[in-house]
């Protein structure tokens, strides 16, 4: 399904231009889209998830202070549904209780083989929505991510931290989650 999916009102660009520019880090260049329903599962590599309790938005901080928001790539044979689980564990010591799926980056990598062999490539999608969590536990990931501190925060909060650390584009998914969540 990976062309599936409905095209950003003009109002949304406007108000969030930063998760709409178009990207790039290292080989992986990549655009960001709505969503009405999950995307085929071949082509989501990695997950997002903007998580929040009755408390506030939950926010993650790295061992050098910067804010990030959990999610990662998929394990070989993994669902969608079960990375979300052990990523929100592994990152931020919390529970899904629910997921709503709003949106994908679409990701073309210039590199000649995929992150990791069991990947797609050189196209694949990072799926992004929001989330009701429990946190439940510290954080257990141990491979590369220092998470220090879970947060729960403000919206207002969450997307100043975001913006302080020039991620304006995590401080707009923010917002976005935000209104989605309110929709229902």
């Amino acid at each position: 399904m990976a062309g599936t999916g409905r095209t950003a009102a003009g109002s949304e660009v406007s108000r969030f231009p930063d998760l709409f520019a178009p990207g790039r880090l290292g080989p992986v260049s990549w655009t960001f889209r709505l969503t009405e329903a999950e995307p085929c599962g071949a082509d989501v590599a990695n997950v997002t998830v903007v998580p929040s309790t009755a408390a506030g938005w939950v926010v993650l901080v790295l061992a050098d202070g910067r804010p990030e928001v959990p999610g990662g790539t998929r394990e070989p044979g993994e669902s969608i549904e079960a990375t979300l689980r052990r990523e929100l564990l592994e990152e931020a010591g919390a529970l899904l209780e629910s997921f709503r799926p709003f949106g994908v980056w679409d990701c073309l990598s210039a590199a000649e083989a995929p992150y990791r062999p069991h990947l797609p490539h050189p196209r694949f999608q990072r799926l992004v929505g929001v989330g009701r969590v429990e946190l439940v536990t510290t954080p257990t990931i141990g491979d590369g991510e220092d998470v220090v501190e879970v947060l729960t925060v403000s919206l207002e909060e969450a997307r100043a931290r975001f913006r302080a650390a020039g991620r304006g584009d995590l401080a707009d998914l923010y917002g976005l989650a935000a209104e989605v969540a309110d929709r229902g």
